[in-house]
């Protein structure tokens, strides 16, 4: 709780940075062989993935090679975009190429952000369509409440998940592609001469785990999704938000050793996912942009959660708003009870007029929303000089999150130009017609 309440003021006074987030603690341990929770601590409570999301990149890297699209020893070329992108890195060279096989390695055992974002080029044309790509696969496998902004985990306010969410690519890992998933138990792989280790520690101490994944950001905390097998039991865990890698793993092989011994026994090869969570998310509405050695902060908003009833929210189409608004006009919201439309949404008009508005962010606090526009504003210059800032409240009571945005432009490439002036100071953003 001490940890939360810090990291929601660091959110609200968003002093040292032009985005900020907080990291909620989550565990999430599952019997593998019958689906059945064994324990679970906000389980489906939104988290930012880190380099988790690479999971979900190395998934379609091997479907992708069963498909015959991809070869072990494929060249895929490196991009400038690739290449510069933070570490922790292979150290590509932009124009440069990788190796499936060292792109692969590479995203497993160094976690390397410029081999992700290679990989997501080859197999979406952009990252932001591979991205599209992996929410899309996402679903199909059972993953309800994810959505993927990029391929390597770095820092975005819209790139979120869920401890089940995540224990449910991992299952599909090793069900649909057992022999790759042997990957994940390597401690270390040989890239071009040099011997390079990897950060999943507890695998290398804890009896039986065969992998899988670690991940950290600011934002995230420190994340872990682990697979276990004893005997014939075979559980699968993840923590998330994790305050130090040692916490982290201490925490992750003390629920283990309580809860592996009683997981099934029974002789099956087939794994299940746990079912059940009924949350849904609503579409994440915010903007931003290492895994294991970030330094970035980044912002996330508090979802409309819930779990009988359903109600359907239809939603205007948005001219380049990114991915977490995904390509469907409907976003299915679960509820725990009937809730009028307007208690989700709340429909209030800017303050000034103008035919476009361009979003930064959605933030805990209206405060928040109102610090992020002063910093955006005094950063941006001129591009946002006729620009009005404008805050909306969205959802209600502990649901509320509050959009911030400028209002104002008169035409989609004033709000264009806008836009790109805020990118080029680490700000993310995207464009809403003034009805939006």
């Amino acid at each position: 709780m001490k940890r939360l309440l810090m990291a929601l003021s660091a959110a609200v006074l968003l002093v040292s940075a032009p985005v900020a987030s907080f990291a909620g603690g989550a565990y999430f341990i599952m019997d593998a062989k019958t689906g059945n929770v064994l324990a679970s601590n906000n389980a489906d409570d939104l988290n930012h993935p880190a380099s988790l999301t690479k999971m979900m990149t190395l998934y379609m890297t091997f479907e992708a090679i069963h498909r015959g699209k991809l070869s072990w020893n494929t060249r895929i070329p490196v991009s400038r975009a690739a290449a510069t992108k933070p570490p922790t890195k292979l150290g590509l060279k932009s124009g440069g190429t990788v190796t499936v096989r060292e792109a692969v390695d590479g995203m497993i055992i160094k976690s390397a952000n410029d081999a992700a974002a290679a990989m997501a080029e080859a197999l979406g044309g952009s990252e932001s369509g591979f991205a599209r790509l992996m929410t899309q696969k996402a679903r199909e496998i059972g993953m309800r409440r994810t959505v993927f902004v990029n391929a390597s985990g770095l820092p975005s306010m819209q790139q979120v998940t869920t401890a089940r969410d995540m224990s449910t690519l991992a299952v599909a890992l090793i069900n649909n592609y057992p022999e790759e998933y042997r990957l994940f138990s390597q401690p270390s792989f040989t890239y071009r001469g040099h011997r390079v280790r990897g950060h999943n520690n507890l695998m290398y101490r804890y009896e039986g785990m065969d992998g899988i994944k670690t991940g950290y950001t600011n934002a995230s905390g420190f994340n872990l999704v682990s697979a276990v097998r004893q005997g014939n039991r075979r559980v699968i865990g993840v923590v998330m938000g994790g305050a130090t890698a040692r916490g982290r793993d201490a925490l992750m092989a003390s629920l283990l050793d309580r809860y592996v011994p009683k997981a099934s026994p029974a002789a099956t090869s087939r794994l299940l996912a746990s079912v059940g969570g009924g949350k849904v998310v609503k579409q994440v509405e915010v903007a931003s942009a290492s895994d294991d050695v970030d330094t970035q902060t980044t912002a996330t908003a508090t979802p409309v959660t819930a779990t009988t009833t359903t109600t359907t929210i239809a939603r205007k189409r948005v001219e380049s708003a990114p991915l977490a608004f995904a390509a469907a006009s409907n976003v299915t919201v679960p509820m725990d009870r009937p809730v009028a439309m307007d208690q989700i949404l709340v429909a209030n008009k800017p303050a000034a007029t103008g035919g476009w508005q361009v979003q930064i962010a959605a933030t805990p606090t209206a405060q928040a929303a109102k610090d992020l526009l002063s910093e955006a504003k005094s950063r941006a210059g001129n591009a946002l000089a006729n620009a009005s800032p404008y805050t909306e409240a969205v959802g209600k009571g502990g649901n509320t999150v509050y959009r911030a945005r400028f209002v104002g432009f008169a035409s989609r490439d004033d709000a264009n130009s806008a836009c790109s002036a805020l990118k080029r100071k680490d700000f993310d953003c995207m464009l809403l017609p003034n009805k939006g």
